[in-house]
């Protein structure tokens, strides 16, 4: 589904980053964007991260090789992205380069996170400011369904606990988040993917958001 109204297209945001915890749909809706707004995606290498599995089984004892790899690979693509011609075209990322510390201070212990801290400040990277981010909430119980039906293995062994630490340390983080315009949508209630009617609606508010804006429609929609 592409936008054929040259008005719309130039409404459209420029930089626009798709965020949410594990399981929310984060990538999918990323790559239908960019597809709609003529863009390019930029997404999180997650199947290249060779400790990410050995994280989801055994917790901290991997917590630190995991998050260091994401940041280098991080530091590297927006490194390529800033020395690129923002304004060319559109591009859709599927992670927002905040969420390396949120990750770090909800899975690091105190010596690792300070190691951590060190290591990405002296990588000072630069990451343009998004034009607009978009944030998908959801329920813990959505999102355990949606991580049992994509069936990866490594994320079946992610457990409701962490889910729920991960969920709450999204909602704080984005209920202070104050660099640019929010749009927050519950994606419990909708499948922006599979429905035509859900996307087309929930990219109209796209394309209208200025500011902090709410996209939670009344209606329950089935994700089945």
């Amino acid at each position: 589904m592409g936008i054929t109204n040259s008005n719309d297209l130039k409404r459209s945001p420029r930089f626009i980053v798709v965020e949410g915890p594990i399981g929310v749909g984060k990538t999918s809706l990323a790559r239908r964007l960019a597809a709609s707004l003529s863009g390019e995606v930029i997404l999180e290498q997650v199947d290249e991260n060779p400790f990410l599995e050995r994280f989801y089984r055994s917790g901290r004892n991997a917590a630190l090789p995991a998050q260091l790899f994401f940041l280098f690979n991080r530091a590297r693509q927006m490194e390529i992205f800033r020395q690129s011609d923002l304004f060319a075209t559109v591009r859709v990322a599927d992670f927002h380069l905040d969420k390396d510390r949120l990750f770090a201070e909800l899975n690091l212990d105190r010596e690792e996170l300070e190691l951590y801290r060190q290591i990405s400040a002296k990588l000072e990277i630069e990451s343009p400011v998004p034009d607009l981010v978009i944030y998908l909430q959801a329920s813990v119980d959505a999102l355990l369904a949606r991580i049992a039906r994509r069936g990866i293995p490594y994320e079946r062994m992610i457990d409701r606990r962490y889910l729920e630490r991960l969920t709450d340390a999204y909602s704080r983080y984005f209920h202070n988040y104050d660099q640019g315009p929010l749009l927050i949508v519950n994606a419990s209630s909708i499948d922006p993917i599979h429905n035509e009617a859900d996307y087309a609606a929930l990219l109209q508010q796209i394309l209208t958001t200025r500011g902090r804006s709410f996209f939670n429609p009344s209606a329950e929609i089935s994700l089945a």
